[in-house]
């Protein structure tokens, strides 16, 4: 951040995101969602129904109230259930590998695979996956890696009914299918914040969903 730019990690966002977003329109087998407003991708079966049920599993054990920096779980917010899954399990590291190799960045800057759960009526209400630096939390995310680029989320089931994820300012539901791997550039091509990723999981209605998700930073994760 500098007098003159007042975006922390502006420069680092933009060179980020133009290296992926090359890689990812470059990958015949990768699909861009067609609306300019945001760079959102999809990869159909990117995970097997192997490792599917391996990751249900796994969410299962580590699964604790979802809680964010400034809401507790008790404020309806986010009432999913979630927990980081060892990244020294060589079924999670292989997984966890294989995406930081589809978006070609260095593993250093991503965070731990997270895995969530949602049973019925629990949600995540519309949100941005970057960070707001006018909250007291982000001198604490600033030293940990700085503003979050990329978000790769994957699909682990499927729900019975409900559980879509909404991009609301954009009109756009996505129907969890197990397998598939979504991928979106949390900023604009300058580096700035991306309004239009605000999204949201939405209640699942019945059965339940399970899905994983990395965070990247613009630096290394700490």
């Amino acid at each position: 951040m500098t007098a003159t730019d007042p975006v922390p990690d502006r420069q680092a966002l933009a060179h980020i995101g133009a290296a992926v977003r090359a890689r990812l329109e470059a990958n015949a087998d990768i699909y861009r969602v067609q609306d300019d407003r945001i760079e959102l991708f999809a990869v159909g079966g990117f995970l097997s129904e192997a490792e599917c049920t391996g990751l249900c599993a796994m969410i299962d054990a580590v699964a604790r109230p979802s809680a964010l920096h400034e809401l507790d779980y008790e404020s309806g917010f986010r009432t999913s259930y979630s927990g980081d899954l060892d990244p020294h399990d060589p079924f999670v590291a292989g997984i966890s590998q294989r995406i930081d190799a589809l978006l070609g960045v260095d593993a250093a800057i991503g965070e731990p695979v997270q895995g969530q759960r949602y049973l019925p009526g629990q949600q995540f209400k519309p949100h941005n996956d970057w960070f707001y630096v006018t909250e007291g939390y982000w001198p604490q995310e600033e030293a940990r890696g700085g503003q979050r680029s990329w978000t790769a989320m994957a699909y682990c089931n499927t729900v019975e009914a409900g559980g879509a994820t909404a991009f609301t300012l954009l009109g756009l539901e996505i129907e969890p299918k197990p397998g598939v791997l979504l991928l979106w550039n949390n900023a604009l091509p300058d580096g700035r914040p991306n309004e239009a990723t605000l999204h949201a999981g939405l209640p699942v209605e019945r059965g339940a969903k399970y899905v994983i998700t990395k965070w990247y930073r613009t630096r290394e994760w700490r």
